[in-house]
Formats: structure tokens, C-alpha cells, sequence
């Protein structure tokens, strides 16, 4: 079988390979796939990531990076449910902090210029929370776990939504639902992108609660302290196509073309990075996102949640049981979500 794709410095497009439209501006070459092969590293050497870790370092999330964008890409594949439990919370600020510790001494990780958050759960991009850790904590009248909880969730989301302190543009690529801390997960990053299949919504005043881990403080920033309100207590779920429009998701993909419009984004803007990148650094210091904050407003979310009876928690148990019905995808290495015939 003999394909066109772009032949790149160290293998072949990874986007040509999975049977996307590709946007890199290069010159295709025919290449001959061996019958069988479903991977890129089957038909030819790509250069290995100094950034990734073996694969089994991980078991709730797949990494892939690809050299060619400058692309670190991160899989979230919680399971058995998913959100974000402990576990998970662990996992991802180990990948993080793979990549701070990356740097070089001019404070410039190697290689990745782009980090892309997304799922690989399908028609869900997260659900937020660990609801059944919130149970425990509830009925067992345990603030100081929900304290350490909701810290691990900042401590994870904050380095995301300011870059690492690095020269890196960040992407959350959202095709399912993002619920609770799903959406707040998907507003750390610089850039949204989500197809129009995605809905997005704070599940947490139907409870009795608020998302208390960085919900108010980034979605004010996009749309303004009486718009975040209103969407933090109405507990409505939200198209994707009108949050694109009110300018809370950045860029609109049709269903099964996300990942070809993080790529388009990515490749539009490399003959202007540097502007980018100083645009943002412009944006964070207009509009910063303080640690400080994030912390105080921790405060007040758990001392909510312990005022929470008996009719909320069984809310909870009920939401709980809904999420547990969710297929989760669990691939055996790290291949892409969706692959085309080579």
C-alpha cells in the first residue's frame, strides 16, 4: 500500500499517518506502509520525547508528543469513573512536572512549545470531582481530606493556566462532557478548543454547592463577574456552540475534527509564535491568575461542602451512580484516540 504523507526531518506526519487533513506546509512524499501496520513507529523512526516517560509510568493517563508541532498531548483515562480522583491528581502533576523540570537554564522546555489537555474517554471529557471521596469526607465529618483534596486540584490546575512559567502555549481539545472540575480543567488552558457535540456546565448548585477550584477566577476573565454567576448557579448545560459564541470556547470543531483544528491552530500560528507568546504573557499580567486567591476561595468550598445535609449527599450518591454507567476507553500502549487506515 503506498500513501502520501509529509515527510518530516525525523519520520512522517503523525496527522498524515492517522488519515487527517494536515495543515503542515511541506512537501509530501509517496511512502510505502507495510500491510498491518496500525502505528506510526511500524512504518518508520520518529524522534524519541525527552520529556515523556515509558508509558506504564501511568496508569489514568496516555501521553503521546509529537516533535514536528512541538506538541506534548495528555490523555486523561481515568478510571473506573472519570474524574478526577486522587490518583489522577498525582498522575498529572508528575507530567507536569516532568516538564518544569525539562527546562533548560534560559527557562525553555525542549522541544514542546504546545501542551494539549484531552480525553480519551469517549463522548466525555470529565466529570469533575471524586463525588464518592466527597460522601466519605461528608459523613464521616473529614474537612482536613477535602482541604488536601481540593490544594492537589490547584496545585494541578494552576501550573496549567500559567504555562509552567514556560515559553508554552496551552490547549484543552474538549469532545464530550465537561462538567464541574471537567470545565474548570478545560478554561485553565490558554486556548479552547471543543467540538460541537460538547456540552459544559456546573452540575454543583443542584447539590447545594459551587465549583470551588478555580471556576470563578478563570471564567471571569472571559466573561465577567455577573455572566460567571449566573452560569455558576443556574446548573444548566451548555452547548459548545453557544459558549463560542459568548467567547468562552475559542475555536468551534465539527464532531471528529478536533484534533485536525488543534492542529490547523497550531500550524496558522508559527510564523507568528513569538507575537503569540507575548501576547499572553501581556494577557497574564492584565488579568493574573493568583495561587493566593485560588486558596482563599478553596476555603469557602470546603467550609460549604461540610454545611451539606442528608437530602444533598444523596444527590450525590445518585450523580455518582449515573458517572459510573460511562464506558472508559482503555488502550493497552499510547496510540492515538481515533486511527485512520494507514
Amino acid at each position: 500500500m503506498v500513501n502520501i504523507f509529509h515527510l518530516m526531518e525525523n519520520g512522517i506526519c503523525f496527522t498524515c499517518f492517522t488519515g487527517n487533513k494536515c495543515y503542515y506546509s511541506c512537501r509530501p512524499e509517496k511512502i510505502k506502509i507495510p500491510k498491518g501496520a496500525t502505528e506510526l513507529q511500524d512504518v518508520m523512526n520518529v524522534k524519541p520525547s525527552v520529556v515523556i516517560p515509558h508509558p506504564t509510568s501511568y496508569r489514568h493517563l496516555h501521553t503521546r508528543f509529537e516533535p514536528q508541532y512541538g506538541a506534548l498531548w495528555c490523555y486523561l483515562a481515568p478510571h473506573p469513573r472519570p474524574c478526577f480522583s486522587f490518583e489522577v491528581l498525582e498522575e498529572l502533576r508528575r507530567f507536569q512536572e516532568k516538564i518544569e523540570r525539562s527546562a533548560d537554564n534560559e527557562g525553555k522546555e525542549e522541544g514542546v512549545r504546545y501542551v494539549v489537555l484531552a480525553s480519551a474517554t469517549p463522548g466525555v471529557f470529565n466529570f469533575g470531582g471524586d463525588l464518592r471521596l466527597f460522601i466519605r469526607c461528608l459523613k464521616e465529618n473529614d474537612p482536613e481530606t477535602l482541604h488536601r483534596y481540593a490544594k492537589a486540584c490547584i496545585d494541578v490546575l494552576y501550573p496549567h493556566a500559567v504555562g509552567f512559567n514556560l515559553p508554552i502555549t496551552t490547549i484543552s481539545l474538549v469532545q464530550g462532557d465537561a462538567l464541574g472540575g471537567g470545565f474548570e480543567a478545560a478554561l485553565a488552558s490558554d486556548i479552547l478548543v471543543s467540538e460541537k457535540q460538547a456540552q459544559f456546565g456546573f452540575p454543583e448548585v443542584l447539590f447545594n454547592l459551587f465549583p470551588g477550584m478555580g471556576a470563578y477566577n478563570l471564567l471571569q476573565r472571559r466573561i465577567g463577574m455577573r455572566r460567571t454567576e449566573r452560569m455558576l448557579l443556574n446548573g444548566k448545560l451548555h452547548r459548545a456552540e453557544d459558549l463560542h459564541a459568548e467567547g468562552i470556547v475559542d475555536i468551534l470543531a465539527e464532531d471528529g475534527r478536533g484534533e485536525n483544528a488543534v492542529y490547523e491552530h497550531i500550524v496558522r500560528q508559527a510564523g507568528k509564535r513569538n507575537a503569540q507568546q507575548a501576547v499572553l504573557q501581556v494577557r497574564r499580567k492584565l488579568r493574573p491568575l493568583l495561587y493566593e486567591e485560588l486558596m482563599e476561595v478553596k476555603e469557602i468550598w470546603v467550609d460549604s461542602a461540610m454545611r451539606l445535609g442528608p437530602r444533598e449527599i444523596r444527590l450525590m450518591e445518585r450523580l455518582v451512580n449515573a458517572q459510573a454507567r460511562v464506558p472508559v476507553w482503555a488502550p493497552t500502549s499510547i496510540t492515538p484516540p481515533r486511527t485512520g487506515s494507514a
